[in-house]
C-alpha cells in the first residue's frame, strides 16, 4: 500500500484510486477501502497538500441598519440545560443591530404566538415598528403569524 500510494502506481492518489490501484495489481482483502481511507488520512503530504476547497467562498454581506431599532436580530437559544430554576429551558432573544440592545425573554414551552406576542409587546410597544426582521428561518420564527404581523 506505501508503494502504491508514494509513488511505484502514481503519487499520492487519494482513497479511492489508491484501493483500484491496489485491486488492478492483484491484491485484495476484505478491509482495504477502510485501510485505504486510513493511510491516506494519516499521510503527512497528503494533509498539507490536499485541495479541500471545492468552491469559492461567497461574498458576505453586510446587515448594517441605518438608524437606532430599525433592524432586529431574532433567534431561539433552546434547550438550556440543565433547566432554570423557574423551569424554563428556552430563550428568546432580540437584538438591535444598531444599537446592540438586546431583550431576551425565557420559556418553558415554545409557540409561534409566544414568539408573536413577544415582538408585539416587547419590541412594537417599546420601540416602534421594525424596518427589519432577521431570522435563521426556523419553523417557529417564520410561519404565516409572522408574515402577518410583518404585513
Amino acid at each position: 500500500m506505501e508503494d502504491v500510494h508514494k509513488g511505484t502506481f502514481g503519487t499520492h492518489v487519494n482513497r479511492h484510486a489508491l484501493a483500484r490501484k491496489i485491486l488492478r495489481t492483484g491484491y485484495y482483502w476484505t478491509k482495504m477501502k477502510s485501510d485505504c481511507y486510513d493511510h491516506v488520512r494519516k499521510c503527512f503530504q497528503c494533509q498539507i497538500y490536499v485541495d479541500n476547497i471545492r468552491v469559492p467562498p461567497l461574498a458576505l454581506n453586510n446587515l448594517g441598519a441605518p438608524w437606532s431599532f430599525s433592524m432586529w436580530g431574532l433567534d431561539i437559544i433552546c434547550p438550556i440545560e440543565p433547566k432554570a430554576s423557574n423551569g424554563h429551558h428556552f430563550i428568546l432573544v432580540v437584538i438591535d443591530y444598531f444599537t446592540k440592545w438586546v431583550e431576551a425573554a425565557s420559556y418553558s414551552s415554545f409557540t409561534k404566538i409566544m414568539v408573536v406576542r413577544f415582538i408585539k409587546r416587547d419590541i412594537i410597544c417599546r420601540y416602534g415598528l421594525p424596518g427589519h426582521l432577521v431570522t435563521d428561518n426556523g419553523d417557529n420564527l417564520n410561519n404565516k403569524m409572522m408574515t402577518e404581523l410583518c404585513e
